[in-house]
């Protein structure tokens, strides 16, 4: 029932692309291409490849119902077989069928004249157990095929769902490595993750739980209400009184259950967020004493996440009981009607029987039906918030993707300092609030230039632009003398090695998080990146080494020991251009002086920036460049800026002399 192992591989392969592309991502090339609107295009590249399993899960869902209502049908027959057995067995022997009824209603038995007319009774005839035998094992064998038809339907959407929510993961995971850093930056972290995990994973039993059962039971009420008409329309049109008020009542609380189901995940997220925020924050919350008021906020959320669930599983919860009450009405309702007919001799006792049968089934079903709906609207509002994921603006497509004819001379791609030219830039993260105007900037290779300014003034923002994080409003950023347009951000971040103030370290060994710098790296070059920043030095103390295991938190080593593996890691990428943005602010002066020195050794030939506020990091560069308000106010060496008495001199004087005292560190970090 389901094709073999390649075929459903190479199927959902072909999907991913398919997903892929609806996403807005080109098969190949630059991950940075631009996407579309998450719509009808998504939804259709995630069930791609499943139309021929839908189409026999549909199939068996009909071959499943059909025996579900031929099994009472067979069941009432047997009960016809027996009670006209009965019944001929006790009238009198050589009669014909007229003359028992004729002798019954002489005898005052109307009623059970009328009922004997109705049957196939053979006055003298007992119960034919042969034939008895012969329908219920047909029943049985109806019921066993139902069963087999039901579990292949189950199997084979199951599989679908698995398949779909799979393709999903995988297109949100893609996604998130296509969105740009703005998107990261205006959204809280808890909040991706929520929808990464939780909404997919709520998906998933929505996927699981609620299509093929609601396809059974709405296949079993349109069949069922086939078959009740035929049997007696009467009783029928008595079952279906009640209908229209079942159904206003599952659209009203449908509607009101929808609104609180959409609020929980909303409210979901919002306390994923918060709780990732005091994770990874547990160490200010207790230095500042809000541990107490932390506390009381999650509860105030989480009560506001279990009110909003409560109400909707509550409302959602009424269906059911209200429609099995119903059904109990319609159950006594045909009891007594359906008893009348038979002793009217309208009906056949084994008809009643079965339409009984069908009341019951039919209840059922529209109850499942009503039980549906709680799980599909909850998969409905999560599905919302993915698929408004997936809808997110990406990265513009700017520049040739990976893979194309590459543009610009070779000397982008070679070994060595690059030539980085900021020409007449611009850039702004809110439309109506400029930051950056105009600004001219020239690294030329082998050159370390040092960015400084006060808090706001844009250091940042130029390390971002530089690593094309974000795309620049004006002008225009030149590597070698190629714009970055005509590059792929791919091509260009590969000449880019950076080491940031806060350091990022993988769950695993440091000699892993070591190896990250650069793939295929030998154990020679990792030892020898390692040794250049100086890891070796505490790496010997520690009983594994190399080996010691560190969780995403680093909790084993210190502040200063992870920014010395992430410079090590930066030594072994070997990049053409260096960025180091407060990258020994958590080193001591000494070790400071001994990365120095190793960096003098890797920026010779390549080229360097520097954001710093130590002034012996700063004092040495090639080029100072002084930022205020997004623009260059001054650059020089440090010896001609402070002969100038300008805006660094205004700088360096405000602090202590480094020779005689202490340094202020006045040139603070951009965050």
């Amino acid at each position: 029932m389901s094709a073999p192992a390649v075929g459903v591989a190479d199927a959902d392969a072909d999907a991913q692309g398919d997903l892929r592309r609806a996403g807005g991502q080109s098969g190949a090339g630059d991950p940075g291409r631009a996407g579309g609107a998450a719509g009808p295009g998504i939804r259709t590249a995630l069930l791609a490849g499943e139309r021929f399993r839908l189409s026999l899960v549909v199939l068996f869902g009909v071959a499943s119902v059909l025996c579900l209502i031929a099994g009472p049908i067979a069941l009432g027959a047997a009960s016809d077989i027996l009670f006209t057995g009965l019944v001929g067995s006790q009238q009198p022997a050589g009669l014909s069928k007229a003359q028992a009824v004729a002798e019954l209603r002489a005898q005052g038995h109307q009623r059970l004249a009328e009922m004997v007319s109705a049957m196939n009774v053979v006055p003298g005839v007992g119960v034919d157990y042969h034939r008895l035998g012969r329908v219920l094992l047909l029943a049985a064998a109806i019921f066993a095929l139902g069963a087999v038809f039901g579990w292949a339907q189950n199997h084979l959407m199951a599989g679908i769902a698995m398949r779909v929510v799979h393709r999903l993961r995988a297109a949100v995971a893609g996604k998130l490595h296509r969105l740009p850093l703005r998107y990261f930056d205006t959204h809280p972290h808890g909040e991706i993750l929520s929808r990464v995990s939780n909404d997919v994973d709520n998906l998933s039993t929505a996927l699981l739980e609620g299509p093929s059962p609601l396809l059974t039971s709405v296949l079993t009420v349109l069949g069922l209400l086939v078959v009740m008409f035929w049997l007696s329309p009467p009783l029928a049109l008595a079952c279906l009184v009640s209908i229209p008020m079942v159904i206003a009542l599952l659209l009203v609380l449908a509607r009101r259950s929808a609104k609180w189901f959409a609020r929980q995940w909303k409210l979901t997220g919002s306390l994923n967020a918060m709780v990732e925020e005091g994770y990874t924050g547990h160490g200010l919350v207790l230095a500042f004493g809000r541990r107490a008021a932390r506390i009381a906020e999650f509860g105030r959320r989480n009560d506001e996440v279990r009110e909003a669930g409560f109400r909707g599983q509550y409302l959602s919860g009424l269906t059911v009981p209200a429609v099995l009450l119903v059904g109990n009405l319609n159950y006594v309702a045909i009891a007594v009607l359906g008893g009348y007919q038979v002793s009217t001799g309208a009906i056949s006792l084994g008809a009643v029987q079965a339409f009984i049968q069908f009341s019951r089934r039919f209840t059922v079903p529209v109850g499942q039906i009503a039980g549906q709906f709680t799980i599909m609207q909850s998969g409905q509002a999560s599905a919302a918030r993915v698929f408004e994921l997936l809808a997110a603006p990406e990265e513009a497509a700017v520049g040739p993707a990976d893979g194309q004819p590459a543009a610009g001379p070779s000397a982008v791609d070679a070994d060595g300092g690059h030539r980085v030219e900021l020409r007449h830039v611009s850039f702004r993260y809110q439309p109506d609030r400029p930051l950056i105007e105009d600004l001219s900037l020239v690294a030329e290779p082998g050159q370390t230039v040092a960015i400084v300014g006060p808090t706001g003034a844009g250091k940042t923002t130029i390390v971002n632009l530089l690593m094309r994080f974000y795309e620049i409003d004006g002008g225009s950023i030149l590597l070698d003398g190629v714009d970055y347009r005509e590059l792929s951000r791919e091509r260009v971040r590969r000449r880019f090695g950076m080491v940031l103030q806060d350091t990022w370290l993988f769950a695993g060994t440091i000699w892993e998080n070591i190896a990250y710098g650069r793939a295929g790296a030998t154990d020679e070059e990792i030892l020898a990146a390692a040794r250049a920043a100086h890891v070796e030095e505490f790496v010997g103390a520690l009983p594994d080494g190399y080996r010691t295991r560190l969780d995403d938190e680093a909790s084993v080593i210190s502040t200063g020991q992870r920014q010395l593996l992430t410079i090590a890691r930066a030594f072994l990428a070997d990049p053409g251009v260096l960025i180091l943005d407060e990258a020994t602010s958590s080193v001591d002066v000494r070790t400071e002086a001994m990365i120095r020195d190793a960096m003098d050794g890797l920026r010779h030939g390549r080229t360097g920036f520097v954001i710093a506020h130590r002034l012996s990091t700063v004092r040495d560069a090639d080029l100072i460049v002084v930022i205020d308000a997004g623009r260059v106010v001054e650059q020089g060496t440090h010896t001609g800026l402070l002969a100038r008495r300008g805006a660094y001199h205004h700088l360096y004087t405000s602090q202590s002399d480094p020779d005689s005292g202490p340094v202020r560190e006045v040139f603070d970090v951009e965050v």
